[in-house]
């Protein structure tokens, strides 16, 4: 989350065991589940049987080594939240602090100085950490000075602030864990023996909470190190400082309100003064006298001073949320870190016997819905922790590690970003000693799941007996499938076609092997191309990534060029995402571009005439754009500019926002000729040139359909990236009633994690465009009679003969499929070898199989009871499904068994 109170300022794996089964030397190795769970696993994990009976419940569900002393414990947390059950997933790295070679340590911004926020994926690289979570909270939009206090390898780098409740995790010289609050106490004394206090060590600027003044640096003394990385100390302070330059306990320079230029020295410190501080100095030290400075820790519980540098570590954290095994009361108010809501949350505790730490991230992403800091204090109880406290969460949880074998360090799981990683003020890093060690176990390293047309790279990896990388030799390794889905050059694989297949490798004496699936077209839920209509012209482009969503729910994203194109009334030619028409077959005013991945189809259509249209590009706006914002206590403002950075039109509409006042949802919106912009037609999509500032806000646009009601769409769920990017809004989906209104776009921040993203900024948009559907032509005015039983029949009063006569067979009428077809002005393709029957009629395109119950419409799969036949070797359809699912009407005279189609 970041920031507190007021300033509370923060390669996804799916679940499965993970199993180990090498071959050395002949001689089969097996990793047992058993061997790697925690101590007291029976009462950490909650099996299946104990569930249904008792809620919420913490399940494990995968297991690994991370190195000797610390494994990765993947868990799936089952709650009911009213009358809901959901269900996110927890990550645990437990830590024996009894194995000599494993140890912790907090690491900090970059290049380990406080006042600089980094990823915790680069603190690791930096600091060479087999593992890393995030740590404290921090201003947001200040330096990212940690709010707590901050030891690292005996080095005191920064004092806790004076907050209410806040909680820090240490560990001492001789390896024990603890978890207390602490205050800090320092003094300068000067050479004619008088002393001043020291606020703090290496602080942002913060609004303290026990001082009763809302100005940290005010009238105060703080001492800042060489650890500082700030390029000021601090900025935002509302104070000028004096500062006075020491080195070897010795006064060099005196700058009277006025900062000193440049860090602090390795062998001195700076101390920062302001007003009452400022004074001191003026009247009481002078260059060239010594000066000492002596400061320590005070445990809040105890009172008992101690010397920072008697801690191997410390990193503060938040509330307090378990002690002596139990959930205690909050030791602050959580409100500031969302503490009732559900969202990504960071932890760590220690067991009763001081012997294991438990570091602890939950997910929300994806169907992971994230959990309050009450499910949080459960997780940590049914871990069997003994004392454990709440670090910074929301959009800064992390976590990182080095994957078993490997030398490289990676997310081990999905950030509220996806994979972007929040910059923050400090993490904690697992780090090992161990010395090189013997052959334990290798496996086969790479994608378990590809799809048609895939390259992969695979990589034998091995591990030593302290589970940290042993190098294998993969240069002289041969590679093979046991099944033709794919081939290998050397170990790259290409996946060629749907199936399942065992990889085996040999290394020397070494052998192991790997499962491998390439996604197959029954294994589809849908598959859908991101664009929804071409122009047929000569050299007209259009973009076509593909979305393929798998009946389990996971989705894979397609190029173009990874599937196979059917093409009718036109020619193309497909690079990457991008199809070109070479050429328009005479007289066709309809095409249709057919994509299939293991023959599984989606289609869009082309037609003649412009399929896009600029609605608006700012350069000549005829009607007013107006500014309004809410509550009342926040500021906007919208206006032309061409100043935006990297704008390359001379006009664009800018929105600026002002969110630090007021509470609550606030917005700052462009409104569209004051209720709003006719759209003409019936537009498919927008899309949007969006200048974004990385701010995390929200951009949505409001329109009004035709009955009145408003609908909210989302342009940008989070502004989590710098400068301008295309975005698209689907329009046909939405349920509006046509013609529409677009009545405002807007930058919105609401209030559940608002300390996580920026207060104020701007926005930009340019170049809004709506694609709209082809207009197809059909005949409309046909009019199909046919009679069971009878090969007579006739096209809007034409008699003609068919070549198989209509039938009812278990109540359901049959009828012939190419004349019905072409008879209602449809595309009817087949395919010989599989069965399957493609009909393309205006937007739509329905593919069945014969003998198979489903069918695809649109790209989506769906099921029917009925199925297309064959009879005396013509392909007969179930005429009321075709039909219906086709946007035809058919009627049935039961008395004369006419069939009619219009």
């Amino acid at each position: 989350m970041g920031k507190v109170y007021k300033i509370i300022g923060r390669q996804t794996e799916s679940l499965g065991k993970r199993v180990i089964i090498v071959v050395l030397g002949g001689a089969l190795l097996a990793q047992p589940l058993a061997s790697v769970l925690p101590g007291n696993w029976k009462a950490a994990v909650i099996e299946s049987t104990e569930a249904a009976a008792s809620d919420p419940v913490l399940k494990l569900s995968q297991q690994s080594f991370v190195t000797a002393g610390a494994k990765r414990l993947d868990y799936v947390f089952h709650t009911t939240r009213g009358s809901s059950k959901v269900q996110t997933d927890v990550h645990v790295i437990e830590i024996d602090l009894t194995n000599p070679y494993v140890s912790l340590n907090a690491m900090s911004g970059k290049n380990n100085s406080i006042g600089q926020v980094n990823t915790i994926l680069n603190m690791a690289k930096e600091n060479g950490a087999v593992a890393a979570i995030n740590a404290d909270i921090f201003v947001m939009g200040n330096e990212g000075a940690p709010m707590g206090a901050q030891v690292t390898g005996g080095t005191f780098m920064s004092s806790p602030s004076k907050l209410t409740g806040m909680y820090a995790f240490s560990i001492s010289k001789d390896r024990k864990p603890m978890i207390d609050a602490y205050n800090f106490e320092g003094m300068v004394t000067a050479a004619d023996g008088s002393t001043f206090p020291l606020e703090g060590l290496n602080q942002s600027a913060y609004v303290p909470e026990t001082t009763g003044t809302g100005f940290s640096h005010v009238n105060m003394m703080y001492i800042y190190t060489s650890a500082w990385g700030g390029a000021e100390r601090p900025k935002n302070s509302g104070s000028t400082p004096t500062e006075v330059l020491v080195r070897n306990g010795v006064i060099e320079e005196i700058s009277i309100d006025k900062a000193i230029a440049g860090q602090a020295p390795t062998d001195g410190y700076i101390l920062r003064t302001h007003g009452l501080a400022a004074t001191y100095v003026k009247e009481h030290l002078q260059i060239g006298q010594t000066i000492t400075a002596n400061y320590s820790l005070v445990s809040q519980t105890t009172g008992a001073k101690a010397d920072p540098t008697s801690f191997e570590m410390m990193a503060g954290g938040h509330t307090l949320l378990v002690n002596a095994g139990a959930a205690t009361t909050f030791s602050r108010d959580v409100t500031g870190v969302s503490g009732s809501s559900y969202t990504s949350r960071s932890g760590i505790g220690y067991s009763k016997d001081g012997t294991k730490v438990y570091l602890i991230t939950s997910e929300r992403s994806g169907s992971n819905t994230g959990v309050s800091l009450k499910e949080l204090q459960q997780i940590m109880v049914q871990l069997s922790i003994h004392k454990g406290v709440n670090l910074d969460g929301g959009g800064s949880t992390t976590m990182v590690e080095r994957p078993l074998g490997s030398n490289l360090l990676q997310l081990s799981h999905s950030t509220q970003y996806g994979t972007t990683q929040r910059s923050v003020a400090n993490g904690i890093g697992i780090f090992t000693s161990a010395p090189k060690g013997t052959l334990k176990g290798i496996f086969v390293s790479g994608a378990k799941s590809l799809v048609i047309g895939q390259k992969t790279s695979y990589a034998l990896t091995g591990y030593d007996n302290y589970y940290n990388p042993y190098e294998v030799d993969n240069a002289g390794a041969a590679w093979s499938a046991d099944k033709a889905v794919g081939t290998f050059k050397g170990n790259e694989f290409t996946a060629t076609k749907a199936g399942k297949t065992t990889i085996t490798v040999k290394s020397g004496a070494v052998t192991t092997k790997q499962e491998v699936e390439v996604v197959g077209q029954d294994q589809i839920a849908s598959l859908t191309i991101d664009t929804a209509a071409g122009v047929l012209a000569k050299g007209a482009t259009v973009s076509v990534p593909l979305t393929l969503k798998l009946k389990n729910g996971s989705t894979h994203k397609l190029s173009g060029d990874s599937v196979k194109w059917e093409f009718v009334g036109f020619t193309a030619a497909v690079s990457g995402d991008t199809l070109t028409v070479q050429s328009v077959t005479a007289g066709a005013t309809t095409g249709y571009a057919i994509a299939r991945y293991d023959g599984y189809p989606v289609m869009i259509p082309f037609t003649q005439g412009e399929a896009v249209s600029t609605f608006e590009d700012f350069e000549k706006s005829t009607y007013p754009i107006t500014s309004q914002v809410t509550p009342a206590e926040t500021a906007g403002s919208v206006k032309l500019v061409s100043d935006l950075p990297g704008q390359t039109t001379a006009k664009a509409l800018k929105i600026d926002y002002d969110f630090t006042n007021g509470t609550g949802t606030k917005a700052s919106y462009a409104v569209f000729n004051t209720s709003g912009r006719t759209i003409e037609g019936s537009p498919t999509s927008m899309t949007v040139d969006l200048y974004s500032d990385n701010s995390l806000n929200w951009v949505r646009a409001e329109f009004i359909d035709a009955d009145g009601k408003a609908h909210l769409l989302d342009l940008a769920k989070q502004l989590d990236w710098n400068g301008w990017k295309n975005v698209k809004v689907n329009l046909s989906s939405q349920g509006m009633k046509f013609p529409v209104k677009l009545k405002r776009i807007y930058v919105v921040t609401i209030a559940e994690g608002q300390d996580e993203r920026s207060a104020s900024g701007s926005i930009g948009l340019d170049n809004m465009k709506l694609q709209y559907p082809p207009t197809v032509t059909v005949d409309s005015k046909a009019k199909v009679e046919m009679t069971v039983g009878s090969t007579a029949a006739s096209i809007s009063g034409k008699a003609l003969k068919l070549d198989a006569a209509p039938l009812v067979l278990a109540g359901t009428t049959y009828v012939p499929v190419r004349f019905v077809s072409d008879a209602m002005g449809s595309k009817l393709l087949f395919d010989g070898n599989t069965g399957q029957i493609t009909v393309l009629r205006g937007n739509k395109l329905l593919a069945m199989t014969i003998g198979k119950k489903d069918l695809i419409l649109n790209g989506v799969r769906q099921s029917s009871d009925i199925v297309p036949i064959v009879r005396n070797n013509r392909t007969l359809i179930p005429v009321r499904l075709f039909s219906e699912k086709l946007g035809l009407k058919v009627a049935y005279d039961a008395k004369t068994k006419k069939i009619t189609i219009d």
